[in-house]
């Protein structure tokens, strides 16, 4: 249930702080008092988005706090779905709005993304406005409601599952159908392509090779010039470079002797011979087997020529990228000679998912049956009793095709007059009417809903009399399983209040805020005195507002 709403610098709220008890709270007000600022601002703790123009001083950011106990809902799952802290019986929800329009949201203080933070909320509270009284007329708001009735969630959650595969499997199927159309209309050009690059038998990395051997080939004659002379520089008959260096370093060795600072240079020579030594050796050998071979050269140059006429062919840089190209080639034609098992397989696959679902979509739409004519019998004498004393009401469920709710059509049909025929509710009942049908609904699911808050906002605007005792009284039933908050001018409604709030605009020094006030057991009997009587509050009034608390006790 709602434990609290804290709400600092919003609209006509400079702070405002609202302690909510279980049962049904009244909250009344002149009109303007702010009882529609306290509602949006709730609002924002549900998920809606979040307007500028709302912050009361520009230079602060707006704040809205509420605290749930969540002690008998079974919501740890989507808190640790969600990555959230739970603190078992506690949970607190916070919007912040910068000035500049950014907002932020913080379940339990860990910041999190306004969708969670809406789901999250669709869990504990249920607005009901007379906006919401166009909910009726939609289909999926009338399933809910016989799903609600029928306890079948977990059915429903078996159907959505099977029915979500079942969609997979179709999706599979049909890009796999597309696919095969498409690799068939190119099979040909695939076959003779694939053929092309089988027969060239390339190599990973054969192009890099070839490359260089193409450069050594094509150019031996200058290479075995230049490691010659290299070769007769280091090693020569006469004169070396290794002579000339061995005599260094004789010579240092011997200076060494006498000469500390030379200390170690004759070694370093001596290493640095022999490393010239080996590669005089080494580059004597590569010389050797360097040869001027124009034969070899032609067919490298040819196999090159293919390779890059292949590359210019298919838009590639590398015989790496051939290959790959070709192992495409292979998998699309490996699709189409293997596409009929697969399809195959994938419609028998295809089939008993369909039936699984089929038969999940059967047991709901019997359950929707079953609870259609509970609603149907429970709703009539109910609707009577707010003033529609000639309300006929029929279910209309019909199978369809299946979608994410099973296999049901649904239509709610309503007569309001005698000799009407039954029709959509749209386009027969007045807007009071439709508020009247939906707080009779909201009663009869009251104890299968799985939420603990319940508001509804001004729900019972054009009724009086009878009817809107008969109102309050309903609201007080719902309380009896759930928490109701009721906003309301009639005082036959707010008679029926366990706790009651009265919303009013107080002036400062310096501006108007809105503010609210906790009714004593007194204060209470004085607020419905002042809306029985309108003007001036008398003993007359006050008697009567006493009566008519004590008619509403149970």
């Amino acid at each position: 249930m709602l434990r609290s709403l804290s709400i600092a610098n919003y609209a006509l709220i400079e702070n405002l702080h609202i302690d909510f008890d279980k049962g049904l709270t009244i909250i009344t007000g002149e009109t303007g008092a702010g009882k529609s600022i306290i509602m949006g601002a709730l609002a924002l703790i549900l998920g809606d988005r979040a307007d500028s123009s709302s912050i009361r001083n520009r230079e602060r950011k707006t704040v809205v706090e509420a605290s749930f106990n969540i002690a008998d809902h079974n919501l740890k799952q989507f808190f640790d779905d969600n990555n959230l802290d739970y603190y078992d019986g506690e949970l607190i929800a916070r919007r912040e709005i910068n000035p500049n329009g950014r907002s932020r949201a913080f379940v339990n203080d860990g910041v999190v993304a306004l969708a969670t933070l809406k789901e999250l909320m669709t869990r504990l509270v249920d607005i009901h406005s007379q906006h919401s009284n166009m909910l009726l007329s939609r289909a999926s708001f009338q399933l809910s409601i016989l799903d609600s009735i029928a306890h079948h969630e977990a059915m429903l959650n078996d159907y959505q599952a099977a029915y979500s595969c079942f969609k997979q499997t179709e999706r599979q199927l049909n890009e796999l159908n597309s696919n095969l159309e498409r690799n068939r209309s190119e099979e040909d050009y695939l076959r003779f392509q694939l053929v092309q690059l089988q027969e060239t038998a390339l190599k990973p990395g054969e192009d890099i090779d070839l490359e260089q051997q193409q450069r050594r080939l094509a150019n031996a004659t200058s290479i075995k010039q230049d490691l010659w002379r290299v070769n007769s520089i280091l090693n020569s008959e006469e004169n070396s470079l290794i002579d000339q260096m061995t005599t260094v370093q004789s010579t240092l060795e011997s200076v060494e002797e006498n000469l500390s600072e030379v200390q170690g240079m004759s070694e370093r020579l001596s290493n640095a011979i022999i490393d010239l030594k080996d590669i005089a050796q080494s580059l004597s050998a590569i010389e050797e087997g360097i040869t001027d071979d124009p034969a070899m050269l032609q067919q490298v140059e040819d196999r090159l020529n293919t390779i890059y006429s292949l590359e210019r062919k298919h838009n590639v840089k590398s015989v790496d990228q051939l290959i790959e190209l070709q192992a495409q080639y292979e998998q699309r034609l490996e699709a189409i000679d293997c596409s009929e098992e697969r399809i195959q397989a994938m419609k028998q696959l295809l089939k008993e998912q369909r039936e699984q679902a089929a038969g999940l979509a059967q047991i709901i739409s019997d359950n929707r049956k079953e609870a259609a004519a509970q609603f149907a019998t429970a709703l009539q004498p109910l609707a009577q009793s707010l003033g529609m004393k000639n309300l006929l009401f029929n279910i209309k469920l019909t199978q369809g095709e299946l979608n994410t709710t099973g296999c049901d059509n649904i239509e709610f049909l309503f007569a309001f007059n005698k000799n009407q025929p039954l029709m959509p509710v749209k386009d027969t009942a007045s807007g009071g009417e439709i508020s009247r049908l939906m707080l009779c609904i909201k009663a009869l699911i009251a104890r299968s809903m799985n939420l603990p808050t319940i508001i509804f906002d001004e729900v019972d605007t054009g009724v009086s009399g009878e009817i809107a005792n008969r109102i309050g009284n309903m609201m007080g039933d719902i309380a009896g399983h759930i928490q109701v908050i009721a906003i309301t001018h009639l005082p036959q409604v707010a008679a029926h209040g366990t706790s009651h709030l009265r919303v009013y605009k107080t002036d400062t020094t310096t501006q108007t805020v809105t503010a609210v006030q906790q009714l004593s057991k007194e204060e209470h009997i004085n607020e419905i005195a002042r809306m029985l009587s309108g003007s001036e509050v008398n003993e007359a009034a006050i008697n009567n507002a006493r009566e008519l608390i004590k008619s509403t006790q149970r």
